[in-house]
């Protein structure tokens, strides 16, 4: 497994993270469980969670994807093996079913956020620590623009600098290692990196956002932060809910799969993002790969990526997903990603 540092922090992780957002929901625990030795046995000790899973939130389900990471730490150790990261949900997205609404992002809140998933994940401390989707309106979730900003001056948002200022004491306390971002803009990345320099508390290493051969728009903005600051992507629906798999080509809908299960998921249905699913998927059979490889190798090669997050309902989609990152795109077939990314940029951002 190939390590890579996880922005400044010094840290190396594996260039997969498990992504654990089905647990739950979509698997049993028994089948959590086996992903987890399996992804721990090939050297992929890095595992996202968040306060909120699994998806889509339920108040009956509502964390119980960390309880059962926490059940496999109890059961097997292992503990200082790991590196996990978890997310504390935000007002607007989250429900009220988390910490009974309470999930504004200041320090109580924050403290009550990190008490549940220490308890459920069954540890003391959470090595990297997110905040799930910015506080304030603005465009993530596939929300593009910035419309009317007069609307925010009656919502109740928390200045960024008191949120570093309690993540920065959870720091100093030992209950998490590191602090990084989730569904975030330019701005507010470089706010919050304005913000550890200026008051020296701090710095995020992280940025973990959508990013795949079907929503590129990190690359616009975003991956000259990471360049220059030092904060890694951690990318995640790499394989677009499934749809750059190939799965759902020609129009099937495997009973089992998340588009046919849960009507929410509709991002990478439109027209422009089917033709493009099309394009690829011809590009990668032209060059004897399947889709799923050249989705996935097409992220590990992007200089801003620290880690991809995949995520699996079947130990042989675990299995695919993990071998592809043996894959290495020439430059030809780059350069064929390229002239279909020109002809439908972002169709699903």
């Amino acid at each position: 497994m190939k390590l890579k540092v996880l922005g400044q922090s010094g840290l190396l992780v594996p260039e997969i993270c498990l992504g654990t957002m089905t647990f739950g929901e979509q698997n049993i625990q028994s089948e959590a469980f086996e992903q987890l030795s399996y992804a721990l046995d090939q050297g992929l000790y890095f595992w996202d969670t968040a306060e909120m899973y699994p998806v889509p939130p339920k108040p009956e389900t509502q964390g119980s994807t960390e309880t059962m990471i926490g059940n496999w730490i109890a059961k097997n150790g292992q503990r200082d093996q790991l590196f996990i990261a978890s997310k504390i949900a935000g007002p607007q997205q989250g429900g009220s079913q988390i910490r009974n609404g309470q999930t504004k992002f200041i320090e109580s809140e924050i403290s009550s956020a990190i008490d549940g998933s220490l308890k459920r994940l069954q540890t003391d401390y959470i090595d990297l620590y997110q905040l799930h989707w910015p506080q304030r309106p603005t465009n993530f979730f596939g929300v593009l623009g910035y419309n009317n900003p007069q609307a925010q001056q009656s919502i109740d948002i928390t200045p960024l600098e008191d949120t570093l200022i309690a993540l920065s004491k959870e720091v100093r306390n030992g209950r998490i290692r590191h602090i990084g971002l989730s569904n975030e803009t330019a701005w507010g990345t470089m706010k919050f990196l304005q913000l550890a320099e200026k008051l020296g508390l701090e710095k995020i290493v992280s940025v973990q956002n959508p990013y795949n051969l079907l929503n590129r728009t990190y690359e616009i903005g975003m991956s000259e932060i990471a360049q220059h600051e030092g904060i890694g992507l951690l990318a995640y629906s790499p394989l677009a809910f499934g749809y750059l798999t190939g799965k759902y080509r020609h129009g099937a809908k495997p009973a089992t799969g998340r588009i046919s299960l849960f009507s929410r998921f509709s991002r990478y249905s439109n027209p422009e993002s089917i033709w493009a699913t099309e394009q690829y998927a011809l590009l990668a059979e032209k060059h004897g790969l399947s889709l799923t490889q050249l989705a996935l190798a097409f992220i590990k090669q992007q200089f801003f990526v620290t880690s991809t997050i995949i995520g699996a309902t079947t130990m042989q989609q675990l299995k695919e997903n993990i071998a592809a990152f043996d894959t290495n795109l020439s430059e030809e077939i780059l350069q064929g990603i390229e002239n279909i990314h020109r002809q439908q940029p972002n169709p699903a951002p």
